[in-house]
């Protein structure tokens, strides 16, 4: 039987990015099914979090990831806007956030139809790629979808009329998340055992090559 390896997912992470194209490869390399399951930002989970937090994290969270982006030679910026809605001097998180839950919820969708992985790569590479500024207007997503072979109008569709359940969803795999071991993201699992953060995509390829 093809491995299965459930990845615990959020769109606003550079890390989640960043590890994407390995995702694709290792789906290729070991005939396994990588199956997404967004969650919701910490920043949505826990909107108190940026305020508790010591304040070097962000500096070096910036820092990290666009070193990480220079390493893979993979081209990498902040998405503009960002997914969440936050006042970055404050930390304060707004109450509404309609961007990240379109995203998220449009991207349980695809991975509800099995085209978690294919989704995230459009939409993630969309958003950090540094090609796109506003991609939330005009024709950005639809094209991104379109050119991975998603038909944007119906996920979209689904993430307006069904937010209720999607959302539901998304809460499901954020317990189960936890269930499997971490609260962080990316959160890869295997045969019940977790693999946390992109630093760890080497040692998932040597546990399956086991």
């Amino acid at each position: 039987m093809s491995p299965t390896i459930e990845v615990f997912y959020s769109f606003r992470s550079p890390y989640c990015y960043l590890l994407t194209r390995r995702l694709v490869a290792l789906a290729e390399d070991f005939d396994a099914a990588v199956l997404i399951r967004p969650v919701y930002p910490i920043a949505v989970r826990d909107p108190e979090f940026f305020s508790r937090v010591d304040p070097l994290y962000r500096p070096y969270h910036l820092q990290d990831s666009a070193r990480l982006a220079e390493f893979y030679g993979i081209p990498y910026r902040r998405p503009q806007p960002d997914p969440i809605v936050q006042d970055l001097e404050s930390g304060h998180i707004a109450a509404s956030q309609p961007y990240i839950r379109r995203i998220t919820r449009m991207a349980q969708a695809a991975a509800d139809d099995g085209k978690g992985l294919e989704y995230a790569c459009a939409v993630m590479t969309l958003l950090w790629d540094g090609d796109t500024d506003n991609w939330h207007e005009g024709e950005h997503l639809a094209k991104a979808c379109g050119a991975a072979g998603l038909d944007f109008a119906a996920l979209d569709a689904r993430a307006g009329r069904d937010a209720d359940a999607l959302d539901a969803a998304i809460e499901s795999n954020q317990e189960a998340q936890r269930a499997a071991g971490h609260w962080g993201v990316p959160l890869m699992v295997f045969n019940g055992e977790p693999f946390y953060g992109q630093d760890r995509f080497d040692l998932l390829c040597w546990r399956l090559a086991q």
